[in-house]
């Protein structure tokens, strides 16, 4: 008796950190069965958490991008913003078959137009933005699709891998634009939460300041929101600012000066150094008051 091979397509993650991780768990236990995985980090002392994240996923550790890339049908980049450029030069050379490369990456249009000019001769590249957190949905979180080969890709994510899509345009870094500019709200409130309670924490009246935003806001549950965007920032702050940067370039592309923008980099920056202080990282998810009396301690020199 023989076993039926699976005919889902073959996936390569080149990045695997959260992102990463998240997707390929849920196309694993959605019954890919062919999926590979590259970070740098997979060869560093701190990369041991990537290499154990994807033993207990299933998926197979290359050992290169190029040995990443072999057969693969569909290759999806989610590496930092500032490494997006490199992932695509890393694959380019080593890609045969013409398959699709879809690039996750929080970074502006210009960089996305820029990843397709790499791979123009290498690979069907489509523009994807992530449109919310990727838990817990994982590889079933929506996603924007942009560019030439979105009208072909998308039947193939949603019937073949179970996944979430919609199409933005034929163009690629629309679905970028859209996710770039959506981050100045996003982002932006999570840093105006912490610029905001921190100073009330150091007056005595965080608990009234909450109190009196429902007069103004009275739909939203503040202290969740002080919860949730206090723990984002302390633990994603660094990555969130380096795609903030992407952001700030993406305003300047479109002739906006992105004033706002680059305070949001250096206050999301900042709450990421904080949170790798012991004290915040002991308290990231007991909540805002506790995140504020840890954050209090660990700015003091």
């Amino acid at each position: 008796m023989t076993t039926k091979k699976s005919n889902k397509p073959r996936l390569c993650f080149i990045g695997f950190g959260e992102a990463g991780q998240a997707i390929a768990s849920g196309l694993h236990e959605a019954g890919v069965e062919q999926i590979t995985a590259w970070d740098t980090l997979f060869t560093k002392d701190n990369g041991a958490r990537l290499r154990e994240a994807g033993e207990t996923i299933g998926v197979r550790l290359a050992s290169s991008a190029a040995d990443a890339v072999v057969n693969s049908d569909i290759i999806i980049s989610a590496v930092t913003a500032g490494s997006s450029l490199d992932a695509a030069r890393s694959v380019a050379p080593h890609l045969s078959g013409n398959p699709y490369f879809l690039d996750v990456n929080s970074v502006s249009p210009g960089r996305k137009k820029e990843a397709a000019d790499v791979l123009s001769h290498a690979a069907r590249y489509v523009d994807v933005a992530i449109l919310a957190p990727i838990h817990p949905k994982r590889h079933q979180t929506p996603l924007l699709i942009a560019g030439p080969h979105a009208q072909a890709v998308v039947p193939l994510l949603i019937d073949e891998l179970d996944m979430r899509g919609a199409i933005a345009s034929d163009e690629v870094g629309a679905a970028a634009a859209l996710k770039m500019i959506r981050g100045v709200m996003i982002k932006g409130i999570e840093a105006l939460t912490a610029e905001c309670f921190i100073a009330a924490q150091r007056a005595g009246i965080a608990p009234e300041v909450a109190a009196s935003l429902t007069n103004n806001y009275p739909a939203l549950d503040w202290q969740k929101v002080i919860d949730y965007n206090l723990e984002r920032m302390a633990s994603h702050g660094i990555r969130r600012a380096e795609e903030m940067e992407q952001v700030a370039a993406t305003l300047r592309e479109l002739g906006v000066a992105p004033l706002m923008t680059e305070a949001i980099v250096t206050r999301q920056r900042e709450m990421g150094e904080l949170g790798k202080a012991d004290a915040v990282r002991a308290v990231k998810r007991a909540g805002g008051a506790a995140m504020l009396d840890a954050i209090e301690k660990a700015s003091k020199p």
